[in-house]
């Protein structure tokens, strides 16, 4: 009898076992089939974005009325903004799209700075409306490429987890179809820098001829940018290298690195200015394995790095897992005023706290030497201009970013409604309302959050 009862527990705990494991593969399968439900979304969404798009800048083409001009190009910002967001949802970080981004971005830059302003007293100049016939065809020409994707996608059934993957793992033997077909858009994309170079008020405040034009240090060579790449690579033994220069001619242009470690088959590419060396972004493509450091451990390794290279007198102002990384968002600090335009992304993996993603395209843009104005209104009269119904939790002073590109002394309110958390901006000169954003949930805003 005790046989038989010893036989039907172990069956009941064999059939509670394959119940269990069904049910963590039916779980783990939902979670695969929404990831993949969502990256297909955004893709189908960018594709129509870019479709819209192309017709929006064709239109604004053909008026002549200004009064309907202006809401045009204010559809024009709105498009480029949806199709960035879309982008952003793609499984692209491990793959440089950052050309095609910063195109979307110009051109969203370009149509509401134009919009805002008095279009009676300052009409399009003849400049300006050339610029918009060379975006009309540039974005013809991206919107054909991500045609041939999508027929692609559709035609042959590809998944973009398998795309996920391939770039995780740097698989060559998967179908690349549509990481190829990514690449060609943004090599399509950097074709236009140059042209775009040459046209200030397309490109508005960031000239590209000048987009670091704050960065002191002298012009390194090719070989002196490999050196670099490889001092942040930390490889050794033999190497593959390949290196670009863009913006011939120009202090301010920048070397494209690419070192391939044969011994691993690990890569590292790395974008570096040509005037003093410094790294525009970096990143390296290894396989991180199981994670054995949290995030403080993390955020240790990452503040350090950034000591180690000359990046002083940043705040820690964000930090997020993922998987086995820890990414981390550092802004200056000035006088306890933080400073947004001067941002630095750092990627760690956790399984060994090396740095294995870097970005600072953001920092050497803007940081300068600043003189920070005194506030012309208290922290308490800013409040004044806060909904009533938002509790507010933290305060600082920070600079930021209008929406006409301006850098605005604010006073920044972190406050919550209900559950929801916001950080609200308030002009420190004149009260005005410069910014209110919703953060997530799990967003860790300050560094003691950590």
């Amino acid at each position: 009898m005790i046989r038989n009862i010893l036989i039907g527990l172990l069956a009941v705990a064999v059939v509670g076992t394959g119940f269990w494991g069904y049910q963590e593969h039916k779980e783990k399968n939902a979670v695969l089939v929404h990831a993949e439900n969502n990256y297909q979304r955004a893709f189908h969404d960018l594709n129509y974005q870019m479709d819209l798009l192309h017709d929006k800048i064709g239109t604004t083409l053909a008026m002549n009325s200004r009064k309907s001009l202006s809401p045009a190009l204010i559809d024009v910002w709105r498009i480029t903004s949806e199709a960035q967001n879309d982008v952003g949802q793609l499984p692209l970080a491990l793959m440089p799209f950052n050309k095609t981004e910063e195109f979307l971005y110009d051109i969203g830059n370009f149509s509401y700075r134009t919009a805002v302003r008095d279009l009676e007293k300052e009409p399009l100049t003849d400049q300006e409306y050339k610029n918009l016939k060379s975006l009309y065809s540039q974005s013809s020409e991206i919107q054909d490429e991500l045609r041939k994707v999508q027929y692609a996608v559709i035609k042959n059934n590809l998944r973009w987890m398998d795309v996920e993957l391939a770039l995780a793992s740097n698989d060559e033997t998967v179908d690349n179809t549509i990481i190829d077909g990514f690449k060609t858009v943004e090599k399509k994309v950097s074709g236009y820098t140059e042209t775009n170079a040459q046209n200030p008020t397309f490109l508005s405040t960031n000239e590209k001829d000048d987009i670091y034009q704050h960065v002191e240090g002298k012009r390194i060579s090719k070989k002196e940018a490999i050196a670099i790449a490889k001092k942040y690579a930390n490889f050794e033994g033999d190497l593959e290298v390949r290196v670009e220069e863009n913006g011939k001619g120009s202090d301010y242009g920048f070397y494209s690195v690419s070192l391939l470690e044969k011994a691993t088959d690990v890569e590292v590419n790395m974008d570096i200015t040509k005037k003093g060396g410094y790294p525009i972004w970096y990143l390296n493509n290894r396989a991180v394995k199981q994670a054995k450091l949290d995030l403080n451990q993390a955020y240790t390794k990452a503040s350090n790095f950034l000591k180690n290279h000359q990046f002083d007198s940043l705040d820690l102002f964000e930090s997020s897992q993922y998987d086995q990384i820890g990414l981390f968002t550092f802004v200056a600090s000035v006088d306890g005023v933080r400073v947004y335009p001067d941002s630095v992304k750092v990627k760690v993996a956790l399984d060994d706290g090396s740095i294995i993603g870097f970005s600072a395209d953001e920092y050497l843009q803007a940081h300068k030497l600043r003189s920070i104005d005194d506030a012309k209104i208290s922290a308490d009269k800013a409040k004044e201009h806060i909904n009533s119904q938002v509790k507010i939790m933290e305060q600082r002073k920070a600079i930021i970013i209008n929406d006409i590109g301006e850098e605005v002394l604010c006073y920044e309110f972190l406050g919550v409604i209900d559950n929801d958390t916001y950080r609200i901006f308030i002009n420190a000169k004149d009260g005005q309302e410069e910014k209110v954003e919703k953060l997530k949930n799990s967003e860790p805003v300050y560094e003691n959050m950590l």
